[in-house]
């Protein structure tokens, strides 16, 4: 019993060992193709269903495929609509794995198989000196030690039950419940559902657990497979927690209604499997039963993706996500522009505090990165890009010729905010120079120009002096630089990105003070005559 136990347990540790070297090597060998793929192939829920399933199937982890995509939110680089098909797609990828054991596993002699693709995996990673290869050499030795670790575990499980007369020897000692709990556990522990499911449909291949209980195993396993994605989200962005979120309630209900209709599914596979002709191997019918419910489920939520996304998007609100929500936009007003430029002039106030906490925040705390900024810088774009877009549906011919040219100015110091937003980056590279020794001589102008930008910035109004005041302080800050790479005390590539970053920071301070010179709609419309100020276009 004892030998049998050990012996388990070694086949369960070999397929975990192969499983990891096959994933590994696989992901080395695409190289930035999977990168590619996901982060291109996923412009829609449905092209990110594919691209999922897609990428599981050839890396043989929908784990991997998750936390991937959890780092594609965390940048910004995939929308939650995208990445939520995505992990839909993933969970059906991930049933390959099911369908290589029970057809593989238990239709072919699986040594004469495992033992020449070992070979010929060993030979790839150590002859060859090219790394692609390499990796192609690890992927094809996982496979066979796939496949060897489940012939260890078949045979181990095959002698386990050989001194029982019972054709299923756990049929009655558990119920639904716990065969269900005893999946999700298996999958949790080892941190790979696909070392769960060849468990799973290695004991039932062997008649230790019948076949219900087998499936409800499996959708645990199914939900199991969700404590990665939670485990990487811990520390993730708002996004990512959500989508970690997204991808737990749609195993969880996709598993509910796998249960609920157990019996019918159970009923569909034996036909499926019948027409098929593979009746005889229960392995075949719960690999079945593994990607029917998950297409079935993956079918049902992806017409509700939107609604989906716009759920889990109202989850972790952050307080630069609530800024960057239009609080004075009134769609009911878009018909009469007149009343309409009154909230258009409420949000552009909020937009100029939004800009200018932005700037302050990168001119004054210090050890600053530019992720740590990034959620003001997008709450900036989303609420300029609402204030844009509000505008662009205001009716044009019911408006005075004094309203048009008021928005229009509007839209012109939405531009610069814009800009100024983009280039504040710009201002923690510039600080950063500051403490570069070789600049030492250039120190003093730097404190300055920082302390110059800083009264720029806090001005509640067009501050031409201020702007002045930072025109003659970057131009000897440039001409004290040139003259330093010219006497090689600085490299030319560090004197070229500073003078790069000093152009942004001029650029920023320029359009900055351009946007000081808006005034609210409404105030110049009660206002108006030949001398009303307008922004400088450029």
């Amino acid at each position: 019993m004892m030998a049998s136990l050990f012996q388990i347990l070694g086949g369960l540790a070999l397929f975990l060992l192969a499983m990891e070297m096959m994933t590994d090597g696989l992901k080395s060998a695409a190289g930035h193709h999977l990168r590619h793929m996901l982060g291109s192939w996923t412009r829609t829920p449905l092209r990110g269903l594919a691209a999922g399933c897609l990428i599981t199937g050839l890396v043989q982890s929908s784990g991997a495929v998750t936390v991937a995509t959890l780092g594609f939110v965390n940048a910004g680089l995939l929308g939650l609509g995208q990445s939520l098909g995505v992990i839909f797609g993933a969970n059906i990828g991930t049933t390959v794995t099911a369908w290589l054991v029970s057809l593989i596993g238990f239709g072919f002699n699986i040594e004469a198989i495992a033992l020449p693709l070992l070979t010929c995996g060993v030979a790839l990673k150590l002859i060859s000196n090219r790394s692609r290869v390499q990796s192609l050499g690890q992927a094809l030795a996982g496979f066979a030690l796939f496949f060897l670790g489940l012939s260890i575990l078949k045979s181990s499980l095959e002698g386990f039950t050989a001194g029982f007369d019972n054709q299923h020897l756990l049929a009655n000692a558990y119920g639904l419940p716990a065969w269900l709990l005893t999946g999700f556990l298996a999958t949790v522990l080892t941190q790979s559902s696909s070392a769960a499911l060849a468990i799973v449909l290695t004991a039932a291949a062997g008649g230790l657990i019948p076949l219900n209980s087998a499936a409800a195993a499996v959708i645990g396993a199914n939900l199991g497979s969700t404590s990665t994605a939670a485990l990487a989200a811990i520390k993730a962005t708002a996004n990512a927690r959500r989508l970690a979120i997204g991808h737990i309630l749609f195993n969880a209900m996709t598993g509910v209604v796998a249960l609920l209709i157990l019996p019918i599914m159970l009923w569909v596979v034996e036909r499926l499997a019948d027409w098929l002709d593979m009746t005889a191997n229960v392995a075949v019918s719960l690999a079945l039963f593994h990607t029917l419910f998950n297409v079935i489920g993956a079918l049902i939520m992806m017409p509700l993706t939107p609604r989906f996304a716009y759920l889990l998007s109202r989850l972790f609100r952050s307080q630069e996500e609530d800024n960057a929500e239009p609080r004075h936009l009134d769609s009911t007003l878009v018909t009469t522009p007149e009343v309409a430029v009154s909230a258009v002039d409420q949000e552009m106030k909020r937009l100029v505090g939004l800009t200018r906490g932005l700037l302050r925040v990168c001119l004054d705390r210090e050890d600053l990165t530019g992720a740590q900024i990034q959620p003001k810088v997008e709450a900036c774009r989303s609420l300029n890009a609402a204030i844009n877009e509000y505008i662009s549906r205001l009716r044009a011919e019911k408006m005075q010729p004094a309203t048009v040219d008021a928005l229009t100015d509007t839209i012109r110091a939405c531009r610069y905010l814009l800009e100024a937003t983009d280039l504040a980056v710009q201002l923690l590279q510039f600080r950063d120079a500051r403490d570069d020794v070789r600049l030492a001589p250039l120190a003093t102008r730097i404190d300055q120009y920082l302390v110059t930008l800083r009264s720029l910035v806090a001005a509640e109004g067009p501050a031409p002096e201020t702007f002045e005041q930072s025109e003659v302080l970057y131009h000897q800050l440039k001409s004290g630089l040139l003259a330093m790479i010219v006497r090689t005390e600085v490299p030319t590539s560090t004197g070229e990105r500073l003078l790069d970053t000093l152009s942004g920071i001029r650029r920023l301070a320029d359009q900055w003070a351009k946007s000081l010179a808006w005034q609210p709609a409404t105030s110049r419309l009660n206002h108006s005559g030949p001398d009303s100020p307008t922004l400088n276009a450029q």
